[in-house]
């Protein structure tokens, strides 16, 4: 019978027996080497019926592959083993949906804590010298920073994070965008200064970031320059000041810090391809 017989006889679309015959789960007995038209056997429904349930129960390929030429008995407790490994699952997402809250608030805890350092060390700050500021801009710019986590704690939308477990023996490392983030060909640079004395010397040159855009920024400080978590927040404060959307963009904005090797102050913002 032709294909679309056969699909009729089986209850589906000739497209679902056109993939099936790609993947080599249900080939035709025939194909007509002028017209390309698939041929089928009444008996083939049988191997359709198998397909298409093991299909469902969510066996992959390869594993409908191994079981085709079983018998029902066989098939009967390949069905077993999968409920019994559905049901554990089960098992481990109930347990998983009890520590989710507790986990959250836990999480938000630690945030408001690292806010709260960060606030604190900011707060015994004196920007003026380096960044030539007011106490009263400072106070906006410290505002701009507590934003920035505040949006963070209560951010609910974590689309696009990847997660990955962390084994126990498995060695950890920055990544390399961070290790060496001037090399890194995901990112380009768009400003750099060398040289300088203070932020304020060039921090007026900074254009605008882009909406949607991702930035880094890189700082090698002289060892003249002290209190680095202050520094690196009051640069990430200004910058966002002046795009003032920008917190409400996830990973919109970093800032790295590590000492200079040749004693003098450079700095690069870096913008992701």
């Amino acid at each position: 019978m032709t294909i679309k017989e056969f699909a009729r006889l089986c209850g589906c679309n000739p497209q679902t027996l056109r993939y099936y015959d790609r993947v080599n789960l249900l080939k035709p007995v025939k194909v007509d080497q002028w017209s390309g038209y698939r041929y089928y056997e009444e008996e083939q429904a049988l191997a359709y019926v198998k397909i298409k349930n093991l299909q469902k129960a969510g066996f992959t390929i390869e594993e409908i592959k191994e079981l085709l030429d079983k018998d029902n008995h066989v098939i009967c407790k390949a069905f077993d083993a999968k409920i019994a490994e559905e049901e554990k699952r089960l098992q481990e997402i109930k347990a998983i949906q009890k520590s989710y809250q507790a986990e959250m608030t836990d999480m938000k805890k630690k945030l408001k804590t690292i806010r709260d350092m960060v606030k604190e060390s900011m707060e015994a700050y004196d920007p003026a010298e380096e960044f030539g500021i007011d106490r009263d801009a400072y106070s906006r710019v410290i505002e701009n920073v507590n934003g920035f986590f505040e949006s963070m704690i209560l951010r609910s939308d974590d689309s696009d994070f990847a997660y990955s477990e962390y084994s126990e023996g498995e060695e950890s490392g920055e990544e390399p965008e961070y290790v060496d983030l001037l090399n890194n060909p995901n990112y380009k640079i768009v400003y750099e200064k060398h040289g300088w004395i203070f932020v304020k010397d060039f921090f007026s040159e900074l254009s605008a970031l882009d909406e949607g855009q991702d930035y880094a920024m890189l700082f090698l400080l002289s060892p003249n320059k002290s209190n680095h978590n202050a520094f690196v927040n009051t640069a990430l404060g200004m910058l966002l000041s002046c795009n003032p959307k920008a917190p409400n963009n996830k990973r919109s904005l970093s800032c790295n810090v590590a000492d200079s090797k040749d004693g003098q102050n450079h700095f690069w913002l870096l913008k992701q391809k």
